[in-house]
């Protein structure tokens, strides 16, 4: 089910924290489409031409408060989704994630701002011993990421205790066109022929989500009576099998008859954590704790409080970033950094990748 603009919804005009990133680019396109004024705030420009002209880009640091003020000029709704990811200093995601979080929703307070839309992430739930997760699970976040998302988000419940209308999402790792950053390592040995290793046998269920349904999810979110979206909910593909299955559908796509390869887990961990301290590799702990492991959250909340439903499963969403990457295989190349936008450096997996 695509999520369409209906000609009765009044244009509003909405503000995307961290508009250049990933998640950023496609909700600008998304609203676009819709009829809907979009202002970005990001600490990085705003480089896309087919949005050029149509969007009020901001280029600035949340966490300074006299930015968010002028972002905020005659801003209706806010989708905060800015954020300092894993690879970052710590001191920095905890300032963005949790200050910075403070001040948008403080200067969004002081304007009556109808909603702020805060996207936070599974992340929250740590290391699970159960599945599925639910929204009333304990929130045990792992490394500064994970444990800045929690505190983000109870900032955002003291706002809620204000008569504020914050609508908080926990997507699972989203995937789509313009997303690199780990899913970078998968596309760039598929397309290249090389088998992939995985931890453990693979036969762990794994939830993505593809970026176009995230994008349907914060529609939902805007546009439904306050009372039906003023609280939590997780956010993940419907259908999705095992992680071998899943990577495997990209290596059968590439069309080189490559498989995935099965790591001893334990072993492959203890490596990681060595190669994590010494900065020889763009794997951090959450990614390797638990991609051996079922990683999976319930979307019943979502779909029968929103009306969410899911359009693509993780093999489609997966193949259709493949796509993407392919399509945009000469022009990223040669960028790397820190962020879902552009390839990881892979440091001495680069190595690795010519025994696979």
């Amino acid at each position: 089910m695509n999520v369409a603009f209906s000609p009765n919804q009044l244009s509003k005009r909405y503000l995307i924290t961290g508009g250049s990133g990933f998640l950023g680019i496609n909700l600008i396109r998304y609203l676009l489409e819709r009829g809907q004024q979009v202002v970005s705030l990001d600490i990085a420009p705003l480089e896309y031409p087919d949005v050029t002209g149509q969007v009020r880009a901001i280029q600035g640091d949340i966490r300074d408060p006299q930015t968010v003020r002028t972002a905020l000029e005659g801003v209706d709704i806010v989708v905060h989704a800015a954020a300092a990811l894993p690879l970052y200093d710590p001191a920095d995601i905890f300032s963005t994630e949790v200050e910075g979080t403070r001040i948008v929703l403080e200067e969004s307070f002081q304007r009556n701002v109808d909603r702020v839309i805060h996207i936070s992430s599974t992340a929250v739930y740590g290391i699970p011993d159960h599945h599925p997760l639910v929204e009333s699970d304990p929130l045990r976040g792992v490394g500064p990421y994970g444990k800045a998302k929690v505190l983000a988000e109870q900032v955002c419940e003291a706002y809620r205790r204000k008569g504020m209308c914050i609508p908080i999402l926990r997507p699972k790792s989203f995937v789509g066109p313009e997303r690199l950053g780990v899913f970078a390592l998968l596309y760039e040995w598929a397309r290249d022929g090389k088998n992939f290793p995985i931890l453990g046998k693979g036969d762990n269920r794994y939830q993505l989500l593809d970026v176009e349904d995230l994008c349907q999810a914060i529609w939902l979110c805007a546009t439904l009576p306050r009372e039906t979206v003023n609280d939590t909910f997780n956010i993940g593909a419907r259908e999705f099998d095992t992680l071998r299955s899943d990577f495997q559908a990209v290596l059968d796509y590439a069309g080189y008859g490559r498989r995935i390869v099965s790591l001893p887990e334990k072993p492959a961990i203890l490596v990681l954590r060595v190669l994590e301290r010494l900065g020889w590799s763009p794997l951090y702990q959450w990614i390797y704790e638990t991609v051996g492991k079922d990683s999976y959250v319930s979307i019943a909340k979502a779909e029968e409080r929103l009306g969410f439903r899911p359009r693509y499963s993780n093999r489609e969403a997966l193949l259709r970033n493949y796509r993407w990457y392919i399509e945009n295989a000469d022009r990223i190349k040669s960028t790397h950094g820190i962020t879902h936008r552009v390839p990881w450096r892979q440091g001495l997996l680069r190595v690795a990748k010519w025994f696979f």
